[in-house]
């Protein structure tokens, strides 16, 4: 249908239908003013249409149908169209195609990166770790191998026994030296009594020297004593075959002299202190060594 037909029949639908008034037309060839009986010289048989595509396809397109498929198809593809614009002015993300060059570029980037980093790790050596302060060098290893002296326990002093019965600590540690020597020898309690009440007698517990005999005055002493040439604890003498000078003058020779002539005593256990005593050092007062039996029974306590 022609579009001047849409507007005259719009202004005569009252009226009934009015026939236009211009002539008909040979250029038209389809509506209601082509002339009845007359053919379009320009219009092609359908012979020859069927040897000319271009218009088949211009008539095909000429019709209504088709015509509203065209229009609805443009404006749905406006409709996408806009759509998309609208989605990528809302959306702040790049286009896809500048994302995919984007990650390619990335990709490429960490792949020539990972490719520089393994060449450098072939040409270049690891580095040698520093020794820290905790890493011993050999010069301390060899020293720690060393074999260290061990060291050598300091000699410690015995304490000193407290006086008892009366004594100062000189004869304390006079006494005490007679009563190790005996134990030390094991002799029993009772021949350490003698030996104790035996030195009380003879030199009041002290080393004594004796200027009879010069050489006495050389070696420690507590004192010096006159009887004939007797020297030391027990007074005990060099020219009756008791020992040397140096010998006499150290308390532990002279207790362990004065124990093994004790020993030689048959029965002296039997005795009595002060019999046992005169046994020994056959002495003008043989009476005298009992007065000390007590005192000499409490230091041996004391020191046992």
């Amino acid at each position: 249908m022609h579009p001047n037909d849409e507007v005259k029949r719009e202004s005569t639908s009252n009226a009934g239908p009015i026939r236009s008034a211009e002539p008909p037309s040979d250029d038209r060839l389809t509506g209601r003013h082509r002339a009845p009986g007359r053919r379009n010289p320009l219009r092609r048989s359908p012979l020859r249409d069927e040897g000319n595509p271009p218009s088949r396809i211009r008539s095909a397109v000429g019709s209504t149908p088709v015509r509203l498929t065209l229009v609805t198809g443009i404006t749905c593809c406006l409709g996408f169209v806009a759509f998309t614009e609208s989605r990528a002015a809302t959306t702040p993300t790049q286009p896809l195609h500048a994302a995919l060059v984007d990650t390619a570029a990335l990709a490429d980037r960490a792949a020539a990166a990972e490719k520089q980093a393994a060449s450098r790790a072939e040409r270049v050596a690891p580095p040698t770790p520093t020794p820290t302060a905790t890493t011993p060098t050999p010069t301390a290893t060899a020293k720690s191998k060393a074999p260290t002296k061990p060291a050598k326990p300091k000699p410690t002093k015995p304490a000193k026994p407290k006086p008892v019965a009366g004594l100062d600590q000189a004869q304390m540690d006079n006494a005490a030296t007679i009563v190790k020597v005996g134990v030390k020898l094991g002799i029993p309690r009772q021949g350490l009594v003698v030996a104790i009440a035996t030195a009380m007698q003879e030199s009041n517990l002290y080393n004594l020297a004796n200027p009879a005999l010069p050489e006495s005055l050389d070696y420690p002493n507590q004192g010096t004593g006159y009887d004939y040439d007797s020297v030391g604890l027990f007074q005990q003498r060099t020219s009756s075959g008791w020992g040397a000078v140096a010998d006499l003058m150290r308390p532990a020779y002279a207790a362990q002299a004065f124990f093994e002539a004790l020993l030689q005593i048959p029965g002296w256990q039997q005795m009595s202190v002060s019999g046992a005593a005169q046994a020994v050092q056959v002495s003008a007062f043989p009476d005298a060594y009992a007065q000390h039996e007590s005192r000499a029974t409490t230091i041996v306590a004391a020191l046992v």
